[in-house]
């Protein structure tokens, strides 16, 4: 079966769209500065948030695009691809690649987007995902009962909570305004601390990874 965006009039056009959105998306992360693996583990200490901050916002702008398109009917919810949910696999996952995040300071976009800027650590990480990727390809037979386990299809969170759409949407933002105003405060002490005199407590060097 042809994939749906290789069409021979329109493979062209495809391609150049994907590679613009993705050299778009590549230069927000890196106007962002989450090409830093520094300044993602700054995540981590509570030092520098901006990832939590950024991501959150692409969440909570791409949620609003996509329930008032529907809401307005200039796109059909029905044709949007929801994945589907797997609970333990992708919570082995979740582990993996955060113990992954941790210990490189980087993610799969932000090591290409460090990597295109010429940062060693980048291409490290860039590295180690393609070699993650091959071996698990080759070990792929044994861990087959794991990657099919516990299956729940397209669980979307109205669905899942029995809720209405706009009721979950409106949760969210509000989740994500209480989440921005702690992150304010958390960001405002992690300032003070690192003005402090040296010997103070240990947050004023941890912000130094900022």
């Amino acid at each position: 079966m042809t994939a749906p965006w290789i069409d021979g009039d329109t493979t062209g056009a495809a391609l150049a769209t994907a590679a613009g959105c993705g050299v778009a998306f590549g230069a927000a992360l890196e106007r962002a500065g989450l090409g830093s693996a520094r300044k993602l583990v700054g995540q981590f200490y509570g030092a520098d948030l901006a990832v939590f901050k950024v991501m959150f916002t692409a969440i909570v702008v791409a949620m609003l695009g996509v329930f008032w398109l529907g809401r307005l009917g200039a796109l059909d919810l029905a044709r949007v691809y929801v994945p589907e949910t797997w609970i333990v696999p992708q919570l082995v996952g979740g582990l993996v690649f955060g113990a992954g995040l941790a210990l490189g300071g980087l993610c799969p976009g932000t090591s290409c987007v460090a990597a295109a800027s010429g940062r060693g650590d980048g291409l490290a990480v860039l590295l180690g995902l393609f070699a993650g990727v091959l071996a698990t390809g080759a070990l792929f037979a044994p861990l087959r009962g794991l990657y099919e386990a516990t299956p729940r299809g397209a669980l979307t969170l109205p669905a899942w909570l029995g809720l209405p759409y706009g009721a979950v949407v409106l949760a969210v933002v509000a989740i994500a305004l209480a989440g921005f105003a702690v992150v304010e405060r958390i960001a405002a002490r992690a300032g003070a601390a690192a003005g402090t005199p040296a010997g103070a407590p240990a947050a004023a060097q941890i912000g130094e990874l900022s």
